[in-house]
C-alpha cells in the first residue's frame, strides 16, 4: 500500500472530524435540540441547582455516583457520592421531560497530600495542617480508622449536647 492514500485518507478524516465537532459546537451554543448541559459536582459535596417549578420528580441514573434533594421553588441539592459520571432526570407531573443533564462527580479541589505505603493509599487534606480526611480509595485500614474515629467523636458530642439539654430544663 502506497503512502499516498493514507495521507488522503487522514486529511479526509480530519475535515470530517471538524464538520462534526462543528455541528456539535453550533447545537451546543444555540441550544438547540440535542444539547445537554453538564453539572459539576465535588465528591462528598453539595451542589445547589435550580430546575424549573413545575418539577415533581427528579431521577439520578446512577446513586452511587450522585445523590439529588429537591426542595419547594425548584431547587435541587445535588450531592456527590462517588467518582464518575451519570444523569438527572426531572420530570413534570403529567412526565413529561423538563431537563436531562449530565452530573459530573469529580474529586476534592482542596489542599490534598495523597501518601502511598505499598498498594495502600491515605489521603490528608492540609489547610493549613494536615489532617486526616477519608476518601474513596484510601487504604480499608485508614478509611475504616478515620471512619471510626469520626463516629465516636460525633456519638460523644451528641451525647454531651442532649446531657446540657436534660440539664437546662
Amino acid at each position: 500500500m502506497s503512502v499516498m492514500p493514507l495521507r488522503s485518507f487522514a486529511r479526509a478524516s480530519t475535515r470530517g472530524s471538524a464538520v462534526l465537532l462543528s455541528i456539535a459546537f453550533v447545537l451546543a451554543a444555540s441550544g438547540g435540540a440535542g444539547a445537554v448541559e453538564s453539572v459539576s459536582v465535588v465528591v462528598d459535596q453539595a451542589k445547589l441547582m435550580k430546575l424549573p417549578e413545575r418539577t415533581a420528580t427528579v431521577v439520578i441514573g446512577n446513586p452511587l455516583i450522585a445523590d439529588v434533594t429537591l426542595q419547594s421553588g425548584g431547587l435541587a441539592v445535588v450531592t456527590g457520592k462517588g467518582y464518575g459520571s451519570t444523569n438527572l432526570v426531572a420530570l413534570d407531573r403529567g412526565g413529561n421531560v423538563l431537563v436531562d443533564n449530565i452530573v459530573q462527580v469529580e474529586g476534592p479541589n482542596e489542599k490534598m497530600v495523597t501518601v502511598y505505603r505499598g498498594a495502600k493509599r491515605e489521603t490528608y487534606s492540609c489547610m493549613p495542617d494536615c489532617q486526616r480526611r477519608v476518601t474513596l480509595g484510601d487504604g480499608p485500614e485508614y478509611f475504616k480508622s478515620a471512619i471510626d474515629q469520626a463516629t465516636t467523636l460525633n456519638a460523644s458530642a451528641t451525647v454531651a449536647s442532649e446531657r446540657r439539654l436534660e440539664r437546662d430544663k
